[in-house]
């Protein structure tokens, strides 16, 4: 891909490993130059993914327990998965809506190269424990949000970053939970791990509801009213308690917003 803007060449990369050092040695770059490329054409086909995993329905993935090693391989693979398709979310937020403030991109290259961190820690410990990504069935749930909200940047900023992504607020400590319960070495090194993932994925659901809130407010739209129509229109799932409140107000999360998720 000789020629091509470094972060669509990341975006389509194949190999996980790859992808990853690439977006983590990416520095600041001219953002406006990917618009001179044929851009949406290059993405048409999506991110550059491996052949394995397979990608089955969410509701066929079996259930993991940390329990065993089979078990916290499988549950970090789940996660390392969910790492990578936020590699591409970034990428993919970068390249293909413009017009946006440059501080928008530099967000979102910031959180790509975070993403990349998250994903080789994890898929590092995978090693540790004898298995690679891949090696574990996985579901397409994040990304097919992506694509249904690509021709509408107010709803991926509020369905992907601030819904999908943000549940992993909720969802990090009650797997922390679990793995000190298991008290291994490799557990309780995984639930560090996670200490870090959750530390950075608050500053990125942060960056969703920012610029969530900059288009609503550009637009005349009211935030917390708009969110109902996109969430409706997309068909985006309804939230569960518990919900992680601290993390959510520190990304940024109103209690009037809070509130209405209890609904």
């Amino acid at each position: 891909m000789e020629n091509t803007h470094p972060v669509l060449h990341a975006y389509c990369l194949n190999d996980p490993s790859d992808k990853a050092s690439l977006v983590r040695s990416l520095r600041e770059v001219d953002i406006n130059s990917a618009r001179e490329t044929p851009t949406l054409s290059a993405m048409r086909s999506g991110p550059g993914r491996p052949e394995r995993p397979e990608l089955i329905d969410a509701t066929k993935v079996p259930r993991r327990s940390p329990h065993t090693t089979a078990g916290h391989a499988a549950l970090l693979h789940a996660i390392a998965h969910i790492e990578f398709n936020a590699i591409n979310l970034a990428l993919d937020a970068i390249l293909r809506f413009d017009g946006m403030p440059y501080p928008y991109y530099r967000d979102w290259l910031s959180v790509a190269q975070d993403e990349a961190r998250h994903f080789t820690l994890l898929a590092d410990h995978l090693q540790a424990l004898g298995y690679a990504y891949g090696d574990f069935p996985a579901h397409d749930g994040l990304w097919s949000m992506c694509e249904k909200t690509s021709d509408d940047i107010v709803a991926r900023m509020a369905l992907v970053p601030r819904t999908l992504e943000a549940r992993g607020l909720d969802a990090t400590p009650l797997i922390q939970a679990k793995l000190r319960k298991v008290a291994t070495p490799s557990t309780l090194e995984s639930a560090k791990i996670l200490d870090i993932i959750l530390a950075d994925e608050v500053g990125h659901v942060a960056i969703g509801n920012h610029w969530y809130r900059w288009l609503c407010n550009t637009a005349g739209k009211d935030p917390v009213k708009h969110y109902a129509v996109v969430a409706r229109q997309y068909n985006a799932p309804r939230l569960k308690p518990p919900f992680n409140d601290s993390a959510r107000l520190l990304a940024g999360f109103t209690d009037e917003e809070l509130a209405l998720m209890r609904i």
